[in-house]
């Protein structure tokens, strides 16, 4: 019984990537703190798995971003009948960037 599924250097980014955000308790931060944090943190990724291409390190943010925004908030006093409203304008025009950069490498 083993893995059919080969590892590549996204999955073990992606799980890096996961592991700093719960170490460093990233999701305890107030949004633009947390945002400032992925930006800094993906470009420490680029330099640490340099086999990643740019669309495969804008998949990486985009992986990040949503899993900074969480449907419902971390914490015990959070739950799905008090969560916010939805996505802000903010929020979507920063996916919407990252959207963009990937389609571009896609085309390229």
């Amino acid at each position: 019984m083993g893995r059919s599924h080969k590892t590549t250097d996204l999955d073990k980014a992606r799980d890096e990537l996961m592991s700093h955000v719960v170490r460093c308790e990233v999701l305890e931060a107030a949004m633009e703190h947390r945002l400032e944090w992925l930006d800094d943190t993906i470009d420490y990724m680029a330099g640490r798995w340099p086999s990643l291409s740019d669309l495969q390190l804008a998949h990486l943010e985009m992986m990040g971003r949503e899993y900074l925004r969480p449907v419902i908030q971390h914490g015990s006093g959070n739950t799905a009948l008090n969560r916010p409203e939805g996505p802000t304008i903010e929020s979507m025009s920063e996916g919407a960037a990252v959207v963009e950069v990937i389609e571009e490498a896609q085309a390229a």
